[in-house]
């Protein structure tokens, strides 16, 4: 496995990024322990170094399982873990961006994790109502009380997230190196705002649910007769839309001798270097698999085929302003020779 830089910093991460959802049977879809270790241990076998949990993950037990088996290796691991939601419901503070719960959160996760330290603090999901500037000082504090190595945000509109780094900047704060967000071939929305703000800022992108949930495996269609028109579109998910991109994962796959969970994380990681693939897996078995993804490689014709079966519409003002007559209006139509 290759390496990247994380973001603007100098933190070297493996090219995967090992998701611990999983580890834990709490939530009745997980691995127990033995499986999450085989599955942790094969990671690294395979020279993964980037781990990524929370604190609200199988009721804390994902967290509990990696103080465990990190416990030999510590220094040796990426490891990013996020606050913000509830450990202990009907605590009303106990829950949300602000520096309460960011400080019980932390405290709780790291005595989960069996360290004093986190390589990667990230704010989980944005609660819309607590200051900005309390959420950059708090998350700097703990920076520089070295509890904290580096910071990340999940789950956050861009405009919040450009204006945590600026105020950052301005202010000599710790910035967002890292951020998470949902991305995949059935879920590309991120391109409109997200994505194109990430490249502005040098932030590294984790891309959790990069199978959509399951969808691009293929394992729905079996169910449909490889028909997606069988399918309701008003299943959640397994939507016509999605179905008929799933057919197409399935159809290159079968051409490049691949399986299908691999085509998609291959299109992914060609998007953009700075995307990092989160993969989760619920046994040994599913998570070799994902690995290999490594070793796919789409031809130009396979990645706009893909492209075109789950192309979205970016919307204003981004193709308002690739429109020929505006570009015409904005370079006084000498667009065509300004090398930029």
């Amino acid at each position: 496995m290759k390496f990247k830089l994380l973001g603007k910093s100098g933190l070297r991460v493996s090219e995967l990024c090992l998701g611990t959802m999983t580890f834990g049977e709490e939530w009745g879809t997980g691995s127990n322990k033995e499986e999450s270790r085989k599955i942790y241990e094969a990671y690294r076998a395979a020279g993964g170094n980037f781990v990524d949990t929370a604190n609200r993950y199988t009721e804390g037990t994902s967290e509990k399982y990696l103080g465990e088996f990190m416990a030999s290796e510590r220094e040796k691991i990426v490891l990013a873990t996020k606050y913000t939601l509830y450990t202990q419901k009907g605590d009303i503070n106990d829950g949300g961006n602000h520096r309460k719960n960011m400080m019980q959160s932390l405290e709780q996760s790291l005595k989960r994790l069996q360290t004093d330290y986190l390589d990667v603090f990230y704010v989980h999901a944005w609660d819309s109502i607590t200051p900005i500037e309390e959420v950059m000082r708090g998350l700097d504090d703990l920076v520089r009380q070295g509890k904290v190595l580096y910071v990340g945000v999940s789950d956050t509109p861009a405009w919040v997230v450009s204006r945590a780094n600026m105020m950052a900047e301005l202010r000599a704060w710790s910035a967002f190196i890292g951020l998470q967000i949902e991305y995949s071939l059935v879920e590309r929305t991120v391109e409109r705002e997200l994505l194109p703000m990430a490249k502005e800022l040098g932030m590294g992108v984790l891309a959790w649910s990069p199978l959509g949930a399951g969808v691009l495996t293929g394992k729905y269609l079996k169910d449909l007769g490889s028909d997606p028109r069988r399918m309701k579109p008003d299943s959640n998910r397994l939507v016509t839309r999605n179905q008929t991109i799933a057919q197409v994962v399935v159809e290159v796959s079968k051409e490049l001798n691949c399986s299908p969970s691999q085509v998609a994380l291959a299109w992914l990681r060609a998007q953009s270097n700075s995307i990092i693939p989160i993969i989760g897996a619920r046994n040994l078995s599913q998570l070799e698999d994902n690995m290999k993804c490594l070793n796919c490689h789409l031809s130009t014709n396979h990645l706009a085929k893909l492209n075109e079966i789950s192309r979205i519409d970016l919307g204003f003002p981004t193709e308002f302003l690739e429109r020929d007559i505006v570009k015409d209006l904005i370079f006084g139509g000498k667009r065509g020779l300004l090398e930029v």
